[in-house]
């Protein structure tokens, strides 16, 4: 990457996303230190690695001194392929969660020696909330342009050479860390429990990263375009794109119509179709997100 595309990167750069990566890298640290470490239950990633490590090393290598030393090299590593904004971000998102842990571990007046300060011993509360907190600091991070976890830099590098999606590749890293981690403490109690805590942070992640209520994309397929797309836009209050198609046995000439609504629209969307088109093709797809310059539809 040359010195002229680094400037440029580093210029998007914006405040509000290193506010919103601090609230991140601290709720992260807050999942981590007070229910999972506690009861040395393990996260994913290199969080997961970074507690084992702390715990199988001398007392001054600390949690926060292996999140440091084994995620920043990877964001490093992955500059030239993630940009320089995404590893500025990510590795400042590492550093606040780091910083945060050693306050709570080392600093505040908080006891997370023995057992969680809010659900004690109790492995299942520690898993699910130790999960769905830490998985808001990662979601936030990743919705901010930042990451929470070098594993999903070697993913995106690494996984299409070995012939495996990213997903699955964090998974295996996952698998991996948990077996080892029954080997080397030999029970497979927390090993499981940690199963647990990674699925509930995965969900958290999908909810924050996506939203609650994802949108839905329909596709019809009907002979009656003017009818149907006048109906929808006049009950939605939204647009309606349309192209011509042309059925392949048939060798009808009709039209695709595609608009874009939430779950609560779709059963209306769909009787008011069949209405004008009782033989109208539909097809239903979830939308992660929708982006549209709204300055350039107000000009237009």
């Amino acid at each position: 990457m040359d010195f002229a595309t680094l400037k440029a990167q580093l210029k998007t750069l914006k405040p509000r996303n290193f506010l919103l990566l601090t609230l991140a890298g601290m709720v992260n640290a807050v999942g981590v230190t007070l229910f999972i470490a506690p009861v040395e239950l393990y996260d994913s990633g290199v969080s997961g690695t970074s507690i084992l490590f702390s715990q199988v090393t001398p007392p001054f290598l600390s949690l926060s001194f292996f999140l440091l030393v084994l995620n920043i090299p990877l964001f490093l590593f992955g500059l030239k392929r993630q940009g320089a904004a995404f590893t500025v971000y990510a590795t400042y998102s590492v550093l606040v969660y780091a910083v945060s842990a050693f306050l709570i571990t080392d600093v505040l007046p908080v006891d997370v020696s023995l057992a969680s300060p809010l659900a004690g011993t109790d492995l299942l509360l520690c898993a699910l909330f130790g999960g769905m907190i830490s998985g808001m600091g990662s979601g936030l991070a990743i919705r901010f342009g930042g990451a929470m976890d070098g594993v999903e830099v070697l993913a995106v590098i690494f996984a299409k050479r070995l012939g495996l999606t990213v997903g699955t590749f964090v998974m295996v890293y996952n698998v991996v860390l948990y077996i080892l981690c029954g080997i080397v403490r030999g029970s497979w109690v927390l090993p499981l429990y940690s199963i647990v805590t990674y699925m509930a942070a995965l969900k958290t992640v999908d909810f924050i990263v996506e939203g609650i209520d994802r949108s839905k994309a329909a596709m019809i397929v009907t002979g009656r375009q003017e009818e149907v797309c006048a109906a929808l836009s006049e009950t939605f209050g939204c647009g309606v794109t349309i192209f011509p198609v042309t059925g392949y046995y048939s060798g009808d000439a009709k039209c695709c119509a595609y608009i874009i609504l939430n779950r609560f629209q779709i059963g209306r969307m769909k009787e008011l179709v069949h209405e004008y088109d009782p033989g109208a093709y539909i097809t239903i797809t979830e939308v992660a997100d929708v982006f549209t310059n709204t300055a350039q539809h107000a000009k237009k």
